[in-house]
């Protein structure tokens, strides 16, 4: 199975210049954990999740919600994106990404096609797929 049978398309994604807080906003209203950034079309990073409560530590530096939401505000997204992205294209096998993500510790890819970016494969497409009672690979068990 490709990647491409499995991916989430269209993405929501951010620009360099956004700010966190809407960054945020986005991941709390589309219930995502992964937002990738473009720049003139092109992926530029990924934001997820795990940066923002990095971003936000400031919660605990003894700052209230409002004041939180404030300093997210000020925050670009450039400021925090991890910008060495790990990408796969879409007629690369499913299993091929899951020992992807296993390998490198992360949460999901994103899917580039001629350097466009085309979807968004995640763990949670990964489960669904297995719940659904799909294989991962065309290999049989031994």
């Amino acid at each position: 199975m490709k990647v491409k049978e499995i991916m989430s398309s269209p993405v929501e994604t951010l620009d360099r210049n956004d700010t966190l807080s809407l960054a945020e906003d986005l991941m709390t209203m589309k219930r995502i954990r992964h937002l990738p950034v473009l720049e003139e079309g092109l992926l530029a990073g990924i934001v997820t999740q795990r940066d923002l409560f990095h971003a936000g530590l400031s919660t605990a530096m003894g700052f209230g919600s409002k004041a939180q939401k404030e300093f997210m505000r000020t925050v670009l997204v450039k400021e925090v994106m991890t910008e060495a992205v790990i990408s796969i294209p879409p007629e690369a096998e499913v299993a091929e990404a899951a020992r992807l993500m296993l390998e490198k510790k992360i949460g999901c890819l994103p899917v580039v096609s001629k350097g466009q970016l085309v979807g968004m494969i995640s763990e949670s497409d990964l489960v669904r797929l297995v719940a659904r009672g799909k294989a991962l690979s065309h290999t049989p068990a031994q």
